[in-house]
């Protein structure tokens, strides 16, 4: 089997999920990682054993990686898959695709100018639970889905992120932190999304951090941290999403999708597994189902990605998805602030299902 060669920008908190799990995936040589601060990448490359790059720079000139990492914070996305597709190198961004619609175009556009791939996270829908979950809906075991709801509530970062001042910035809040593995969800069960409305509230002026070296600074709160969304799904679902910096405590459910024949309760869209149960009809009791696929981690969107590049089929975690995600979640903004229903300009492909039978990773 050939390999894709990678590397890695951004050696913060969430690397170490990528440089654990995406070795293991086959097809992927791990090459080098970099990052803005030298020492962070220098500890990464001593750990993990593989290569690091002085610069982001020397990172993009080198000819052996083909596919680059960026686990940057969200405001340098956009920057960083633009300049990667400008020397050469296919993309995969964590979410969200950009901070807004007019840099998602911009990834867009260099994407198609280069002809070179842009993925984008979460690759949690690539799991075993909502495999599972999509597998069971394609089967029409709750017949014709009609509506979905999904509630991610908590009460912020600041609590146990050393730095987590972009939480509370421009391009994070709980829309665009969240809101990108509830959304890519439902859409990989639903189908893309053609009308949004939203209400937003800002609760708190500002934040203070309770961990680490920075313990007791005040963050000052420049995005709504309490967001409701309804959607209309072009295939004729409904749905509801409420995401909240703004909840002490809650027992709301994930996700749950309503059908004509009964209902699924969808595991946690932040994680690659859980329990997926069904109630059918009037049935009084939940059914757990057994997953169909196997459960997968975090990096096995990138695997994902390699495989459609070797092969040449479409990504089920492409540019176009990643910045309809985008789309919706800007637009649920927009239309909290104008006070009416928007309708989403942009389109995507419903991801296809992944083939059971499959070992983690194979695509």
């Amino acid at each position: 089997m050939n390999t894709t060669k990678v590397g890695i920008i951004g050696c913060g908190n969430i690397a170490d999920q990528y440089l654990k799990n995406i070795p293991k995936y086959p097809g992927i040589d791990l090459v080098s990682c970099s990052d803005i601060i030298e020492s962070r990448a220098k500890e990464r490359s001593a750990e993990y054993k593989i290569a690091y790059s002085k610069s982001v720079s020397d990172m993009l000139s080198d000819p052996n990686i083909e596919l680059v990492i960026n686990l940057t914070i969200p405001k340098a996305h956009a920057e960083i898959s633009i300049e990667a597709l400008k020397h050469g190198k296919h993309i995969y961004s964590e979410k969200p695709f950009a901070i807004n619609k007019d840099q998602g175009l911009k990834i867009l556009e260099a994407s198609n100018d280069s002809n070179l791939r842009a993925g984008c996270a979460p690759d949690t829908f690539l799991g075993g639970g909502m495999q599972t979950c999509r597998y069971l809906i394609d089967k029409g075991e709750i017949g014709v889905p009609i509506a979905a709801s999904a509630f991610m509530v908590n009460h912020g970062h600041e609590h146990w992120h050393t730095n987590p001042e972009f939480y509370y910035q421009i391009g994070g809040g709980p829309m665009f932190d969240m809101g990108p593995y509830y959304l890519t969800a439902l859409v990989n069960l639903l189908g893309p999304i053609k009308t949004v409305s939203g209400v937003t509230s800002t609760s708190f002026s500002e934040r203070t951090i309770s961990n680490g070296p920075k313990s007791g600074k005040s963050i000052k709160v420049e995005v709504p941290t309490h967001v409701t969304g309804l959607l209309e799904f072009m295939n004729g679902a409904t749905g509801t999403i409420i995401t909240s910096f703004d909840v002490w405590s809650s027992d709301l459910p994930r996700i749950e999708i309503y059908g004509t024949k009964g209902t699924l309760s969808v595991p946690d869209p932040n994680k690659f597994t859980g329990p997926v149960q069904i109630k059918k009809g009037r049935e009084k009791t939940w059914k757990e189902i057994p997953l169909t696929h196997p459960e997968g981690a975090r990096g096995i969107g990138v695997s994902e990605m390699a495989s459609s590049m070797r092969s040449g089929r479409k990504s089920r975690i492409d540019a176009e998805l990643g910045f309809h995600i985008l789309d919706v979640m800007q637009s649920i903004h927009e239309s909290a602030n104008s006070g009416h229903h928007v309708t989403i300009e942009s389109a995507c492909i419903q991801p296809s299902a992944v083939p059971t039978g499959l070992l983690e990773g194979a695509f």
